[in-house]
């Protein structure tokens, strides 16, 4: 059993210094809500931690498959209901990635084998808000690119 260990520290106004593995880093909030936006607040953290999660354990396949990319990158947005406690209702990821067009199908492939089996903060989300996920390809051809929206 591993465990993970983690310290914030009270920096004054609302901010917080997070020490995560030798690693430091700030949190706050607006000033609307009493900070001075020194940092970002904490659930887009977790919203980049899944992206961040899903993304590498997708090239970590992707490179054991010798499927080559370039220019991956996720982006994650989710909707907060308006009562206390404000939690996500719905989260929305859409990856965006360059591969030859022959690679889409190992590429899904991929991505749903790192999401379903390898992305554990995928697995403690998707328990409690819906999860959905699009994924923009961009092939590149001689002389000219082309684009592909694939929703999920």
């Amino acid at each position: 059993m591993t465990i993970h260990k983690t310290k914030c520290i009270h920096k004054g106004g609302m901010a917080f210094d997070a020490e995560i593995n030798n690693h430091i880093i700030r949190m706050d909030t607006t000033p609307a809500g009493g900070g001075e936006d020194s940092g970002p607040t904490p659930k887009p953290l977790l919203l980049a931690s899944l992206s961040g999660c899903s993304g590498m354990n997708t090239i970590k396949i992707l490179n054991k498959m010798r499927i080559p990319f370039k220019d991956f990158s996720v982006d994650a947005e989710a909707v907060l209901r308006d009562e206390d406690p404000r939690v996500y209702t719905s989260i929305k990821l859409t990856y965006h990635v360059n591969l030859d067009i022959e690679n889409k199908d190992k590429f899904e492939k991929a991505l749903l084998l790192a999401l379903e089996k390898y992305c554990s903060i995928y697995a403690m989300l998707v328990q409690v808000v819906p999860i959905t996920y699009e994924v923009i390809y961009t092939y590149s051809e001689i002389n000219s690119e082309k684009q592909e929206v694939d929703v999920h």
